[in-house]
């Protein structure tokens, strides 16, 4: 009887470790898969900020036309928001509505109305700051080793002197 009961014991130990392991390594697995999500869209957000304010800058400085792919940037930040944590979500919120300020002062027709570089940069300033602390909001997010960006790179524009 002691031999069945030990033979029992450590199969069902063996069981549970088996089991606990298996959660354990699809839990880390899916944080995984999680955290590539969220940086792949933080990315895509990013990269579309980038993008638009360059193809701004050149048209206001060419005093030119322009088109871009709005349905990308509103779609981005729409995945953006969707995985990411509160904290995130919020930051891109504000990040969203200072490019909305931004674009009301920027997205006319530099064909008739460009902006300076001054004024273009003056548009920008407050997407620029929001930029800085979005991207703050994601290295909070992956972990403790990431320390805050005191200023933006790429993307905004913004001269070194004049970044946040």
């Amino acid at each position: 009887m002691d031999a069945t009961l030990t033979t029992v014991a450590g199969a069902l130990a063996a069981t549970v470790g088996v089991v606990a392991g298996a959660l354990l390594s699809r839990s880390t697995q899916h944080r995984q898969w999680l955290r590539d999500r969220q940086l792949a869209a933080y990315v895509e957000v990013l990269s579309h900020y980038a993008r638009f304010t360059m193809v701004l800058n050149r048209a206001h400085a060419a005093r030119s036309g322009w088109d871009y792919d709005w349905a990308g940037w509103s779609a981005s930040l729409v995945t953006a928001s969707l995985v990411a944590p509160k904290e995130v979500a919020e930051a891109l919120e504000t990040f969203g509505d200072a490019v909305g300020e931004f674009l009301g002062a920027a997205a006319g027709d530099p064909m008739s109305a460009a902006l300076s570089r001054e004024e273009f940069e003056a548009a920008n300033a407050g997407a620029a700051r929001a930029q800085v602390d979005l991207v703050n909001a994601i290295r909070r997010s992956l972990g403790r080793g990431h320390g805050a960006l005191s200023s933006g790179i790429g993307g905004s524009l913004a001269r070194p002197a004049e970044r946040p």
